[in-house]
């Protein structure tokens, strides 16, 4: 953690709406006119499109049937714990992009599916901010939880991660069904060792239930909405949180515990503007103070 170079780190696994959250964040900054950098957890994977599906089959052929972007011998986890460290301590660390798609490699002349060159983060920058899978994560030997000043955890229940991962590979990747169904089975003890433990650690979490049946996510025509789920906010430490004035301003929302808001669906983007706003723009106060920008109160 640094008060001079703070981070933000977004974590939930594949097709849990982190991207959707990094958006709501991009407004935050834009409106607050901060200056942050912005990363992806994908750029820290080890392997790009191609090799990757090379060391699964290889894997495969050698009877192993699990081999995931989940774990860790498919990732660079001391690279990012490693980044994380050095940004705290300077605001500076080398960091790449993954092209995702046509769209994003065409500028820079590069097939889909393969990184950018690793360069060093932009000067001057207020903060950095993460989104990925391993925001959080923690091994015998890697500690990336230790870092962020913001560890923020986007969790649905499964079957809604599954439908949305379903749907989102099959429409954006070309997929078909029975190839994101191979995937999800084959993550799955990734997914328990790597991916849920990281949800202890986080600071909040935002988990969207929905209110409509979702027993076979496998054949679900149509991914639930915010407006057919309720969110259940959960903060770790609930002190210096101001419940009465967020469950004011969140119609309809309750508390189900201590430390836990239920609110409509519909309501997420409010609450997550409602919650992380202050929490900026105190990292951002500390920053100043530290660099002797802000009187002390």
């Amino acid at each position: 953690m640094s008060t001079l170079h703070p981070i933000i780190a977004v974590t939930g696994s594949s097709g849990a709406g982190t991207t959707s959250v990094s958006k709501t964040f991009g407004q935050v900054f834009r409106r607050e006119r901060i200056n942050a950098a912005f990363v992806e957890g994908d750029a820290f994977h080890r392997f790009d499109r191609k090799e990757m599906a090379e060391r699964i089959a290889a894997e495969a052929t050698e009877g192993n049937h699990q081999f995931s972007h989940f774990g860790p011998e498919a990732n660079l986890f001391d690279e990012l714990e490693g980044f994380f460290r050095d940004y705290s301590a300077t605001g500076t660390g080398k960091m790449r992009t993954y092209l995702h798609d046509e769209d994003e490699a065409a500028s820079h002349g590069q097939p889909p599916g393969t990184f950018t060159p690793w360069e060093e983060v932009p000067p001057g920058t207020d903060l950095l901010f993460y989104e990925g899978l391993h925001g959080a994560v923690a091994t015998e030997t890697v500690d990336v939880a230790q870092h962020p000043d913001l560890l923020i955890g986007v969790v649905p229940v499964i079957n809604l991660e599954w439908i949305q991962k379903i749907h989102r590979d099959k429409a954006t990747r070309g997929y078909s069904a029975e190839a994101v169904t191979d995937t999800i089975l084959r993550r799955m003890p990734d997914y328990l060792r790597y991916i849920c433990p990281q949800f202890t650690r986080t600071h909040i979490n935002f988990q969207r239930v929905p209110v409509v049946d979702t027993s076979n996510p496998f054949i679900a025509r149509f991914i639930p909405t915010l407006e057919e789920s309720f969110l259940v906010i959960r903060f770790r430490d609930p002190r210096g949180i101001d419940f009465p004035y967020l469950l004011s301003m969140l119609p309809d929302s309750f508390m189900s515990r201590a430390n836990t808001i239920v609110c409509p669906g519909g309501k997420m983007d409010l609450a997550m503007q409602l919650i992380f706003t202050p929490m900026i723009w105190r990292l951002i106060e500390e920053r100043g103070r530290a660099l002797g920008r802000v009187p002390k109160a």
